[in-house]
């Protein structure tokens, strides 16, 4: 049985909130890419706050988290912090996708096709009949 990740505290959201008014170029870039279900019409949000953490990217759909990481998450303990978050959030049913920020500004259509990969299957592109009501 899945663990369900209750709800984010107020500070949480609300550096969420400053998260999303600072993005990196790499943020920036890979946003461009997802926003307005770009990808087979699945959603996805921008610096999500869950439970204690904060996503860079998020569809809570398909429960999948895409991180993009800098050189911050090359140093000191970050990377066993960042194992288990990834594990901590298994446990609740999400699955996480790590890009660096390098890969994001120089091979955003690999990582796109990445995450594509990594969605479930089913959803389609959105066609013309589909905006027309």
């Amino acid at each position: 049985m899945q663990r369900r990740i209750r709800g984010t505290s107020v500070a949480v959201e609300q550096q969420a909130r400053r998260m999303r008014d600072f993005p990196t170029k790499a943020e920036d870039a890979l946003w461009a890419a997802l926003r307005g279900e770009q990808i087979r019409r699945f959603q996805f949000r921008r610096q999500h706050p869950v439970g204690r953490f904060i996503f860079d990217f998020c569809c809570t759909k398909a429960k999948l988290i895409v991180e993009v990481d800098g050189e911050y998450h090359d140093g000191g303990d970050q990377q066993e912090r960042d194992v288990a978050r990834d594990a901590y959030l298994a446990a609740g049913g999400y699955r996480t996708l790590r890009f660096k920020n390098a890969e994001v500004l120089t091979d955003l259509a690999g990582v796109v096709a990445r995450i594509d990969a990594a969605l479930p299957p089913g959803r389609t592109e959105q066609t013309p009949e589909d905006t027309s009501s």
